[in-house]
């Protein structure tokens, strides 16, 4: 096989990696009403089906990114793989609701060791700097399309084959996807490193701990269970802070959040996601339990909002490199918090021109906020850390995200309340375009104004 074949096949092996995690954030969420049905569930076990994912995902992939550079890319990919595609079997063939959660959680644990060591590997396949940005910046194109084939898939998996096969149409990616890892992709040199692995199990600790209290609180109010969970969030938060000021190689160098830059690009990526993943939570039950509409339908819908979110992604990087990351990031937001505010104009008989608007100006808002709020994190920090931050800002957003989901649940109520589901949906709507426009007074005050170099990042939206 020559060099150039076997260099495009590992291109080619990396972004079918990344694609299956970022299909799975997106794919899920039109088989949950197929799922509520099938395993008997309520609102918050639909919340814990998309958050156990995020939680794992989210909390584990700077300690991941760090592994790989230890045990070696190569067999990370690899142990990714076999992680997520075993989780996707159990997934699939899940009796209960609790069983379904625990092998969503097992899929974030395998996304977070795959993830960073996908870019990894492509960055030691192409070591020159101009085809290393070429190879980059396909796997980063490919990885988008994830995002508005996510619903389309699972709308068409779930209409013809039932919620199941959302999981385990998985199964032969990852298969065939190990295998050609093991053919054509040549280890990376592993490194010494103090793995900061205590830190990483407070950190999924405290997450889990916050999630739990927003979904129990929002169906329950705040009982003894609530209120312990909110000691494990303190204690958890405490605990990581106490870890990372002693240790020698922290996960999280607490040095980085004294960057007004850095702590507000952060900010303004978690508000991002988890307004964002949040709406998408909540139209796609809307949808679907309210309107009735089949999960193929639904899917079809959901593109107004995943089409333009990854296809201007490209414009928006251009936008950054020639202006600096500010204007992009002021204008995602005042799109962004326009479509949110247009949600009060939803009643449960709406025809689809009343959401289209809102789905939109989501969908613009972030597909001009992603690379925009990554780059201003990089360019903030010293060009020997902008792999940290990008991590971190990764991280913000899929934290962020699950948040999102937790909280609009929390809110929102049963879908078999009509009426009262849409009043709600109406609040959310307020209250999200509020937080994006208190992300943009942050971004006035904390980015810089002036044109900054290129970015330095490749991360897909999402």
């Amino acid at each position: 096989m020559g060099t150039e074949i076997r260099r495009r096949m590992v291109l080619a092996v990396m972004c079918a990696g990344m694609s299956l995690v970022l299909l799975d954030v997106s794919v899920v969420n039109v088989a949950l009403p197929s799922i509520q049905t099938g395993l008997g569930t309520d609102l918050a076990g639909m919340q814990w089906v998309v958050d156990a994912y995020g939680i794992t995902l989210a909390s584990l992939l700077l300690a991941a990114g760090g592994l790989g550079d230890v045990r070696g890319h190569r067999r990370m990919v690899l142990d990714g793989l076999v992680i997520f595609g075993t989780a996707s079997v159990g997934c699939g063939l899940a009796p209960t609701v609790e069983v379904l959660v625990t092998m969503r959680a097992a899929q974030g644990v395998g996304a977070a060791v795959l993830l960073p060591s996908t870019m990894a590997v492509i960055t030691h396949t192409f070591p020159g700097r101009a085809e290393q940005s070429r190879a980059l910046g396909t796997w980063s194109g490919v990885s988008s399309l994830a995002l508005p084939s996510g619903p389309l898939l699972g709308g068409a998996l779930v209409s013809w084959l039932g919620w199941r096969a959302v999981f385990l149409v998985n199964v032969p990616v990852t298969l065939l996807a190990a295998v050609m890892v093991r053919r054509v992709v040549a280890e990376s040199r592993g490194q010494e490193r103090v793995l900061d692995l205590p830190a990483a199990f407070a950190a999924v600790a405290g997450l889990a701990c916050l999630v739990f209290a927003v979904i129990t609180g929002g169906q329950r109010g705040l009982d003894r269970a609530v209120l312990v969970a909110l000691v494990g969030v303190i204690a958890a938060a405490a605990l990581f802070v106490r870890i990372e000021r002693r240790a020698s190689q922290p996960l999280v160098p607490l040095a980085l959040l004294r960057s007004p830059t850095f702590v507000g690009a952060n900010l303004v990526a978690g508000a991002m996601n988890c307004v964002g993943i949040g709406t998408v939570f909540a139209v796609t039950l809307y949808l679907q339990s309210v309107q009735g509409r089949s999960a193929l339908t639904s899917g079809l819908d959901l593109l107004a909002l995943f089409v333009p979110l990854a296809a201007l992604s490209p414009l928006a990087g251009r936008l950054t490199a020639r202006l600096g990351p500010r204007p992009p990031m002021l204008l995602g937001l005042v799109i962004g918090a326009a479509g949110a505010f247009g949600l009060v104009r939803l009643q449960p008989e709406s025809a689809y021109a009343v959401l289209l608007p809102p789905l939109l100006g989501l969908g613009l808002g972030m597909g001009l906020l992603t690379s925009a709020v990554v780059t201003a994190a990089m360019q903030s920090v010293p060009g020997e850390r902008a792999g940290l931050a990008s991590g971190m800002n990764n991280t913000a957003r899929q934290a962020a995200g699950a948040l999102g989901v937790a909280c609009f649940g929390a809110v929102l109520g049963s879908a078999a309340a009509g009426a009262s589901f849409v009043a709600h949906l109406h609040s959310l709507g307020v209250i999200a375009g509020l937080v994006w426009l208190a992300a943009a007074a942050v971004t006035a005050a904390t980015v810089p104004g002036r044109a900054g170099p290129g970015p330095r990042s490749y991360e897909p939206a999402g």
